[in-house]
């Protein structure tokens, strides 16, 4: 069976790229979208959310 398997990856290479090729490009771009979603979340939003509350809370307590 595993060498009848392994005969017709071997003579399709083609067909081989497609089982085995795209799930694996799938999985790389995910998981590389991913970590650029949290890194974006990270660096540019926290900080920017952060510095919006830090500046509303310095006014409200003048205000106050």
């Amino acid at each position: 069976m595993i060498a009848a398997l392994l005969r017709l990856l071997a003579l399709r290479p083609l067909l081989t790229m497609a089982i085995f090729g795209i799930p694996l490009l799938l999985l790389v771009a995910v998981g590389l979208a991913t970590i650029w979603t949290l890194k974006f979340l990270v660096f540019v939003v926290l900080p920017v959310a952060l510095v919006i509350w830090v500046l509303r809370s310095l006014f409200r307590s003048e205000d106050n």
